[in-house]
Protein backbone atom coordinates (compact mmCIF):
# COMPACT_ATOMS: atom_id res chain seq x y z
CA UNK A 1 0.00 0.00 0.00
CA UNK A 2 1.58 3.54 -1.13
CA UNK A 3 1.21 6.28 1.63
CA UNK A 4 1.65 9.93 0.04
CA UNK A 5 3.42 11.30 3.39
CA UNK A 6 6.15 9.71 5.54
CA UNK A 7 4.66 7.28 7.94
CA UNK A 8 3.92 9.34 11.23
CA UNK A 9 5.31 8.49 14.79
CA UNK A 10 2.98 5.92 15.59
CA UNK A 11 0.88 6.23 19.23
CA UNK A 12 1.91 5.24 22.28
CA UNK A 13 1.19 6.22 25.86
CA UNK A 14 3.81 6.58 29.13
CA UNK A 15 3.15 6.80 32.07
CA UNK A 16 4.46 8.92 34.98
CA UNK A 17 4.70 9.73 38.72
CA UNK A 18 5.79 13.01 39.07
CA UNK A 19 2.39 14.09 40.03
CA UNK A 20 1.60 10.84 42.41
CA UNK A 21 -1.56 10.76 40.57
CA UNK A 22 -0.58 9.03 37.27
CA UNK A 23 -1.52 4.86 36.88
CA UNK A 24 0.95 2.09 35.87
CA UNK A 25 1.37 1.04 31.93
CA UNK A 26 -0.44 -1.62 32.78
CA UNK A 27 -3.36 0.64 34.37
CA UNK A 28 -3.30 2.65 31.22
CA UNK A 29 -4.02 -0.18 28.66
CA UNK A 30 -6.35 -1.78 30.47
CA UNK A 31 -7.91 1.89 30.62
CA UNK A 32 -7.76 1.71 26.75
CA UNK A 33 -9.28 -1.70 26.32
CA UNK A 34 -12.23 -0.98 28.79
CA UNK A 35 -13.15 1.96 26.46
CA UNK A 36 -15.55 1.74 23.95
CA UNK A 37 -14.19 1.37 20.42
CA UNK A 38 -16.30 4.53 19.05
CA UNK A 39 -16.07 7.71 19.45
CA UNK A 40 -18.86 9.73 21.51
CA UNK A 41 -21.69 10.52 19.74
CA UNK A 42 -23.05 14.40 18.82
CA UNK A 43 -25.77 15.06 16.02
CA UNK A 44 -25.01 15.72 12.45
CA UNK A 45 -25.62 19.81 13.11
CA UNK A 46 -22.59 19.69 15.31
CA UNK A 47 -18.57 18.92 15.24
CA UNK A 48 -16.44 18.01 18.47
CA UNK A 49 -12.80 18.55 19.97
CA UNK A 50 -11.14 17.54 23.36
CA UNK A 51 -10.96 20.80 25.50
CA UNK A 52 -7.60 19.78 25.69
CA UNK A 53 -6.87 21.02 22.24
CA UNK A 54 -9.68 23.52 21.62
CA UNK A 55 -7.94 25.37 24.94
CA UNK A 56 -4.18 25.05 23.18
CA UNK A 57 -2.67 26.61 20.65
CA UNK A 58 -2.06 23.59 18.60
CA UNK A 59 -4.65 24.57 15.91
CA UNK A 60 -2.84 28.38 15.80
CA UNK A 61 -4.46 31.18 13.70
CA UNK A 62 -1.39 32.98 11.98
CA UNK A 63 -1.72 34.33 8.59
CA UNK A 64 -1.85 32.11 5.73
CA UNK A 65 0.18 34.03 4.32
CA UNK A 66 3.28 33.31 6.91
CA UNK A 67 5.61 30.08 6.05
CA UNK A 68 4.43 26.96 8.09
CA UNK A 69 7.24 26.54 10.53
CA UNK A 70 8.46 22.50 11.63
CA UNK A 71 7.95 22.02 15.48
CA UNK A 72 10.39 19.60 16.86
CA UNK A 73 8.65 18.62 20.22
CA UNK A 74 7.60 22.21 21.28
CA UNK A 75 6.16 23.30 24.36
CA UNK A 76 2.37 24.50 22.84
CA UNK A 77 0.59 27.29 25.03
CA UNK A 78 -2.25 25.68 26.85
CA UNK A 79 -5.18 27.77 29.00
CA UNK A 80 -5.47 25.71 32.28
CA UNK A 81 -4.83 22.66 32.89
CA UNK A 82 -2.35 20.13 30.70
CA UNK A 83 0.54 20.43 28.59
CA UNK A 84 0.78 20.04 24.95
CA UNK A 85 4.12 18.96 23.10
CA UNK A 86 4.04 18.90 19.32
CA UNK A 87 6.11 17.54 16.75
CA UNK A 88 5.66 18.34 13.23
CA UNK A 89 4.69 20.81 10.78
CA UNK A 90 2.69 23.75 11.87
CA UNK A 91 -1.20 23.68 12.20
CA UNK A 92 -3.55 26.40 11.39
CA UNK A 93 -7.10 26.51 11.35
CA UNK A 94 -7.33 25.15 7.71
CA UNK A 95 -6.27 22.21 9.58
CA UNK A 96 -8.61 22.04 12.37
CA UNK A 97 -11.72 22.60 10.20
CA UNK A 98 -10.82 19.46 7.96
CA UNK A 99 -9.89 17.76 11.45
CA UNK A 100 -13.50 18.15 13.04
CA UNK A 101 -14.99 17.18 9.44
CA UNK A 102 -12.62 14.11 9.52
CA UNK A 103 -13.72 12.92 13.45
CA UNK A 104 -17.27 13.39 12.36
CA UNK A 105 -17.34 10.92 9.76
CA UNK A 106 -14.88 8.76 11.81
CA UNK A 107 -17.46 8.34 14.54
CA UNK A 108 -19.22 6.33 12.84
CA UNK A 109 -17.15 3.36 12.11
CA UNK A 110 -14.75 1.73 14.71
CA UNK A 111 -11.65 3.63 15.55
CA UNK A 112 -8.77 1.70 13.28
CA UNK A 113 -11.15 1.57 10.35
CA UNK A 114 -10.85 2.53 7.15
CA UNK A 115 -12.58 6.18 6.61
CA UNK A 116 -13.31 6.57 3.13
CA UNK A 117 -14.82 9.32 0.96
CA UNK A 118 -14.87 11.18 -2.19
CA UNK A 119 -13.11 14.87 -1.73
CA UNK A 120 -15.42 16.38 -3.68
CA UNK A 121 -18.15 15.42 -0.68
CA UNK A 122 -15.36 16.71 2.17
CA UNK A 123 -14.65 19.55 0.22
CA UNK A 124 -18.40 20.19 -0.01
CA UNK A 125 -18.85 19.55 3.70
CA UNK A 126 -16.22 22.03 4.69
CA UNK A 127 -17.64 24.88 2.77
CA UNK A 128 -14.99 25.45 0.58
CA UNK A 129 -15.76 26.57 -3.20
CA UNK A 130 -15.57 23.41 -5.63
CA UNK A 131 -12.41 23.97 -6.99
CA UNK A 132 -8.76 21.53 -7.71
CA UNK A 133 -6.89 23.94 -5.57
CA UNK A 134 -9.03 22.86 -2.61
CA UNK A 135 -8.98 19.19 -3.53
CA UNK A 136 -5.02 19.78 -3.48
CA UNK A 137 -5.32 21.84 -0.23
CA UNK A 138 -7.36 19.24 1.58
CA UNK A 139 -5.07 16.38 0.34
CA UNK A 140 -2.29 18.88 1.55
CA UNK A 141 -4.21 19.13 5.32
CA UNK A 142 -4.21 15.64 5.85
CA UNK A 143 -0.93 14.54 4.78
CA UNK A 144 0.21 17.33 7.20
CA UNK A 145 -1.75 15.96 9.92
CA UNK A 146 -0.42 12.21 9.47
CA UNK A 147 3.02 13.45 9.76
CA UNK A 148 2.49 14.42 13.22
CA UNK A 149 2.95 13.47 16.99
CA UNK A 150 1.55 15.09 19.75
CA UNK A 151 2.14 14.65 23.63
CA UNK A 152 -0.91 15.45 25.84
CA UNK A 153 -1.13 15.26 29.58
CA UNK A 154 -4.06 16.85 31.69
CA UNK A 155 -5.63 15.64 35.57
CA UNK A 156 -7.84 13.88 33.83
CA UNK A 157 -6.31 12.04 31.74
CA UNK A 158 -4.03 10.73 34.35
CA UNK A 159 -1.13 9.94 31.66
CA UNK A 160 1.40 11.69 28.92
CA UNK A 161 -0.35 10.45 25.89
CA UNK A 162 1.12 10.45 22.39
CA UNK A 163 -0.90 10.46 18.92
CA UNK A 164 -0.69 10.98 15.51
CA UNK A 165 -3.57 13.42 14.55
CA UNK A 166 -4.04 10.58 11.40
CA UNK A 167 -2.66 7.75 11.52
CA UNK A 168 -2.78 6.72 8.06
CA UNK A 169 -3.86 8.53 4.79
CA UNK A 170 -4.11 7.47 0.86
CA UNK A 171 -5.11 9.26 -1.86
CA UNK A 172 -3.22 7.83 -4.90
CA UNK A 173 -2.49 4.56 -5.74
CA UNK A 174 0.96 2.56 -6.73
CA UNK A 175 1.17 3.97 -9.92
CA UNK A 176 0.43 7.78 -8.16
CA UNK A 177 -2.86 7.97 -9.94
CA UNK A 178 -5.60 9.40 -8.03
CA UNK A 179 -8.27 7.27 -6.28
CA UNK A 180 -11.77 7.84 -6.67
CA UNK A 181 -12.26 7.48 -3.08
CA UNK A 182 -9.72 8.69 -0.59
CA UNK A 183 -8.56 6.55 2.50
CA UNK A 184 -7.81 7.96 6.35
CA UNK A 185 -7.12 5.84 9.32
CA UNK A 186 -7.16 7.44 12.76
CA UNK A 187 -5.91 5.23 15.34
CA UNK A 188 -7.67 3.41 18.57
CA UNK A 189 -6.26 5.61 20.81
CA UNK A 190 -7.88 8.31 19.89
CA UNK A 191 -10.81 7.55 22.08
CA UNK A 192 -8.78 8.36 25.50
CA UNK A 193 -9.04 12.25 24.21
CA UNK A 194 -12.78 11.62 23.05
CA UNK A 195 -14.04 11.32 26.51
CA UNK A 196 -17.77 12.42 26.85
CA UNK A 197 -17.19 14.46 29.92
CA UNK A 198 -14.29 16.27 28.48
CA UNK A 199 -15.40 17.03 24.84
CA UNK A 200 -16.47 20.19 23.35
CA UNK A 201 -19.46 20.01 20.83
CA UNK A 202 -19.67 23.20 18.22
CA UNK A 203 -22.31 24.16 15.98
CA UNK A 204 -20.66 23.39 12.42
CA UNK A 205 -22.44 25.87 10.24
CA UNK A 206 -21.45 28.53 12.37
CA UNK A 207 -17.36 26.92 12.76
CA UNK A 208 -17.75 27.12 8.79
CA UNK A 209 -19.02 30.73 8.29
CA UNK A 210 -15.71 32.15 10.74
CA UNK A 211 -12.80 32.88 8.15
CA UNK A 212 -9.69 31.24 9.49
CA UNK A 213 -8.03 33.18 12.33
CA UNK A 214 -8.41 34.99 15.62
CA UNK A 215 -12.66 34.29 15.19
CA UNK A 216 -12.63 30.82 14.70
CA UNK A 217 -9.97 29.86 17.02
CA UNK A 218 -11.94 31.67 20.15
CA UNK A 219 -15.27 30.57 18.81
CA UNK A 220 -13.79 26.41 19.61
CA UNK A 221 -12.12 28.40 22.80
CA UNK A 222 -15.17 29.69 24.27
CA UNK A 223 -17.84 26.90 23.34
CA UNK A 224 -15.47 24.84 25.78
CA UNK A 225 -16.88 26.73 28.45
CA UNK A 226 -20.20 26.92 29.61
CA UNK A 227 -19.73 30.55 31.52
CA UNK A 228 -16.47 31.92 30.45
CA UNK A 229 -14.83 33.90 32.49
CA UNK A 230 -12.69 37.30 32.14
CA UNK A 231 -9.22 36.63 30.08
CA UNK A 232 -6.23 38.37 29.67
CA UNK A 233 -5.91 39.79 26.28
CA UNK A 234 -1.96 38.25 26.19
CA UNK A 235 -3.31 35.50 27.13
CA UNK A 236 -5.34 35.22 23.85
CA UNK A 237 -2.67 36.30 21.87
CA UNK A 238 -0.93 32.86 23.60
CA UNK A 239 -3.46 30.56 22.41
CA UNK A 240 -3.88 32.27 18.96
CA UNK A 241 -0.28 31.47 18.47
CA UNK A 242 -0.27 34.90 16.80
CA UNK A 243 2.85 36.92 16.10
CA UNK A 244 1.72 40.28 15.35
CA UNK A 245 2.20 42.91 18.52
CA UNK A 246 -0.09 43.07 21.41
CA UNK A 247 -1.34 46.56 19.67
CA UNK A 248 -2.50 44.64 16.35
CA UNK A 249 -4.26 41.73 17.95
CA UNK A 250 -6.05 44.22 20.03
CA UNK A 251 -7.34 45.44 17.35
CA UNK A 252 -7.98 42.26 15.51
CA UNK A 253 -9.67 40.96 18.55
CA UNK A 254 -12.22 43.48 18.44
CA UNK A 255 -13.31 43.11 14.63
CA UNK A 256 -13.17 39.01 15.94
CA UNK A 257 -15.47 39.56 18.80
CA UNK A 258 -17.85 41.48 16.53
CA UNK A 259 -17.85 38.33 14.12
CA UNK A 260 -18.80 36.69 16.91
CA UNK A 261 -21.38 38.56 17.63
CA UNK A 262 -22.83 38.44 14.29
CA UNK A 263 -22.50 34.85 14.52
CA UNK A 264 -25.03 34.63 17.14
CA UNK A 265 -22.69 32.44 18.84
CA UNK A 266 -22.14 36.20 21.31
CA UNK A 267 -24.67 37.72 23.31
CA UNK A 268 -22.29 40.11 24.48
CA UNK A 269 -18.67 41.03 25.06
CA UNK A 270 -16.02 44.15 26.60
CA UNK A 271 -13.27 44.56 26.76
CA UNK A 272 -11.71 46.66 30.06
CA UNK A 273 -8.22 47.50 30.44
CA UNK A 274 -6.65 44.30 29.37
CA UNK A 275 -9.38 41.57 30.19
CA UNK A 276 -11.99 40.31 28.27
CA UNK A 277 -15.11 38.97 28.96
CA UNK A 278 -17.62 37.61 27.14
CA UNK A 279 -21.41 36.25 27.20
CA UNK A 280 -22.64 33.28 25.16
CA UNK A 281 -25.86 33.66 23.23
CA UNK A 282 -26.28 29.72 24.06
Amino acid sequence: MHDESRDSAGAFLSATDSAGMMGTFEQILASLASRPKYLPEWPEGQRAMPNEILRSALFNCRNRKQPRKFLKDVEIAVIGDGQVIYRGEELRQDDELVWLHLMHLAKKLPLGACVDFTPYSFVKALGWPIKGQNYERLRICLSRMQATAIRIQSKRLGCFISVSLIHKFRSKNEQNENLSRWEVWVGEEMRLLFDEDFLTRVNWEIRKSLPDGIASKLFGYWASHRQPFPVKIDTLLKLCGSEMSPKHFKAELKKSLDLLGKSGFLDSWELKEDLVMVKRRY
